[in-house]
């Protein structure tokens, strides 16, 4: 008779209860019946695990101690894997790694997060290490559930991308800058000012991509910065102009260290998505994520708005 759970639980409420008739009431099985599976189980292994010599008040034997021990060990974490495979099941619980490609936006997904914990204390959150150029691979290869990106290249089919909200995306000068009582910018205006954008290839970055390459404008100087600090300093100092989602200006525009200006006359409107496997998309946890995303932006970030239909 090879040693299992059954017989852990019995050893805990024989323990628990002091008596052979008690811990089978509990366990639902006759006397009897824990009776023959402590016998069968003494007979096993050659030893004793109850003290049961007569008028002695039932206690263990020394290797009914050892055992008690390991069920005292074994059995709560087989509960508690029982009620997170319940939680599971429910979609109450499960694992959220995080990949970003948008350098910005920590401003509104860390209170996302924050506020998502509140609600989901069960659901383990990371964001995968690192600001991420590519993070389509990660998902691809299960090393991340969700990843944010701007502009998403080719999807495969299992790949399911969710719109999040709309953002506005700003010039950036000195407001002492020959540009800085200007309407709106032009991509004429950007082509002998030294630009300041991130280390990325050009199709990552919403200036080039839907705003200058359509218009075959390229800025004749670059000089780059990984912080958004530093890009927002940068422009403060007049060192360059940059372009940047107006909600990571902050306190710079506040305080007019910069200002901020509309690209194009109607402005520069792009769409942050997220992207998961299509079976990730259809966990409840990860559903109410992605809507605690939107609520989240839409109370707290300026220059964004909703995307109808969502």
């Amino acid at each position: 008779m090879p040693l299992e759970i059954r017989h852990l639980r019995t050893m805990e409420a024989v323990a628990q209860f002091g008596s052979l008739a008690a811990a089978a009431q509990r366990l639902h099985l006759t006397q009897s019946a824990l009776s023959h599976q402590l016998r069968g189980l003494e007979a096993e292994y050659g030893v004793n695990l109850l003290d049961r010599e007569r008028g002695a008040q039932l206690r263990m034997s020394p290797a009914g101690e050892a055992l008690l021990a390991v069920a005292r060990e074994v059995l709560p974490r087989i509960r508690q894997m029982q009620e997170e495979l319940r939680r599971r099941a429910a979609g109450n619980s499960g694992r959220l790694r995080i990949a970003v490609e948008c350098h910005t936006c920590f401003d509104w997904l860390t209170p996302a997060m924050n506020h998502f914990r509140e609600n989901w204390p069960d659901v383990e959150m990371d964001l995968v290490s690192g600001f991420q150029q590519d993070p389509l691979p990660l998902l691809q290869s299960h090393q991340a559930d969700l990843m944010v990106l701007t502009a998403p290249d080719a999807m495969g089919c299992d790949i399911i991308v969710h719109p999040l909200f709309a953002y506005e995306v700003v010039a950036l000068v000195n407001p002492r800058h020959t540009l800085a009582e200007r309407s709106f910018l032009t991509p004429a205006d950007f082509l002998e000012e030294t630009l300041i954008t991130y280390p990325v290839e050009d199709r990552r970055l919403d200036l080039f991509r839907e705003f200058l390459q359509p218009a075959g404008i390229q800025p004749w100087r670059r000089r780059h910065a990984e912080l958004t600090v530093i890009i927002l300093q940068l422009v403060a100092s007049g060192q360059g102009i940059a372009a940047l989602p107006a909600w990571a200006v902050g306190s710079y525009g506040e305080k007019n260290y910069v200002r901020a200006i509309p690209l194009g006359s109607q402005g520069l409107w792009q769409t942050l998505q997220a992207a998961t496997t299509a079976e990730q998309a259809e966990q409840p946890h990860m559903q109410a994520f992605l809507a605690e995303i939107r609520a989240s932006v839409a109370a707290n970030l300026l220059g964004v708005k909703d995307i109808p239909g969502l």
